[in-house]
């Protein structure tokens, strides 16, 4: 257990912050998880759960939540998933 003050502080604040983050980036596990389901069994609400998703992986980066480019990498996937699927019925 630290004895400085502001290291005390700090302790705090970073366990509330992991709390929060801890939530947020399961509800992005969720989202991702609808999005990548949706598109496998070919929902037509597939596009607008990967928007939402690519959506929170935005704010999540944007927050510090997730690395921009760990964010971008997901949004990606999420995306050509999506645009696979969209191609295949056409096909």
């Amino acid at each position: 257990m630290a004895n400085i003050k502001s290291q005390i502080k700090r302790n705090r604040q970073n366990e509330l912050r992991h709390e929060r983050n801890k939530s947020v980036r399961s509800a992005l596990k969720t989202v991702a998880k609808k999005a990548r389901a949706a598109v496998d069994s070919g929902d037509p609400s597939a596009e607008e759960l990967a928007r939402s998703a690519t959506r929170a992986l935005d704010k999540a980066a944007s927050k510090g939540v997730l690395h921009k480019r760990t964010a971008a990498r997901r949004k990606s996937r999420i995306a050509r998933a999506a645009a696979s699927a969209a191609s295949a019925p056409a096909e």
